[in-house]
């Protein structure tokens, strides 16, 4: 049986407010295969944030455990988390905030490159500029854009930026956190049709936080519906779109609206 991408068995995480004791995950189980496109949904304060974090080595949890690649993660010192530093890298909701405003977008998009633990998984004559020059082509953005400040471009500009980035360092899994929630209506698919575009092309795993089902249905085969901190349904998208089974599920579904594909522009 060939070993997962990424396991996570009986996760819980906690913390502590007020002297009071919040769950955010209760024993939460997921697999994930290689080249998978996971999507994980629920509404605010269900716990889909707080298990990104831990999958991506930014949190620890309070019990259980996360493997990646066969090794557990959920322990490890972050010096010795280069090999995920390298492997995975988040797009986050808000480019805005996301982006350093004093940086050029060329230093921006760079910035992984330069990073100590990232660096030690990378061969040592990586071609910053050459890198810059593709990646800033993948995302559909001319050259120049390398000498301008974040500022200077559209709410969807700046989230192909921000893509640019987390391809800059070749990952092996992108994770997404509501990709598009901050963007305005008429370019949410462009950017989501770009984002299905590069994770084909370059054969990634991809992992998306949404609160809106129809996002995770146009990017991810596999959902996982979280609610109180608790995975409650989950299997293959389109059977669960079809077919929700948990009536949170059906009520996720019929408060959302859909989202109409249209071809890619400059956004």
């Amino acid at each position: 049986m060939t070993e997962p991408l990424y396991r996570a068995e009986a996760l819980t995480r906690t913390f502590t407010t007020s002297g009071r004791v919040v769950p955010a995950l209760a024993g939460v189980d997921l697999e994930l295969a290689r080249g998978g496109r996971l999507g994980i949904v629920g509404e605010s304060g269900s716990g889909k944030s707080t298990l990104v974090r831990l999958l991506a080595g930014l949190d620890r949890p309070t019990g259980g455990k996360v493997w990646f690649e066969g090794r557990e993660i959920s322990a490890l010192p972050e010096r010795e988390l280069g090999f995920l530093r390298a492997s995975v890298q988040l797009v986050f909701q808000d480019p805005r905030s996301s982006l350093n405003p004093r940086m050029r977008v060329g230093q921006i998009i760079t910035e992984p490159l330069r990073s100590r633990l990232v660096r030690r998984q990378l061969p040592a004559d990586v071609d910053h500029q050459q890198r810059l020059a593709e990646v800033l082509a993948a995302v559909d953005l001319p050259p120049d854009a390398a000498d301008r400040y974040p500022h200077e471009f559209s709410g969807g500009q700046r989230q192909r930026i921000a893509i640019a980035r987390a391809l800059a360092p070749k990952p092996d899994v992108l994770i997404a956190d509501e990709p598009v929630s901050a963007l305005d209506v008429s370019v949410r698919a462009q950017v989501l049709n770009l984002l299905t575009d590069l994770v084909t092309s370059a054969g990634l795993t991809l992992i998306v936080v949404s609160h809106d089902l129809m996002v995770v249905r146009h990017l991810c085969d596999q959902l996982a519906v979280m609610r109180a901190g608790r995975i409650v349904e989950a299997g293959p998208t389109a059977s669960i779109y079809a077919d929700p089974q948990q009536d949170y599920t059906q009520a996720l579904l019929a408060a959302v609206p859909r989202i109409r594909s249209t071809g890619r522009d400059q956004s």
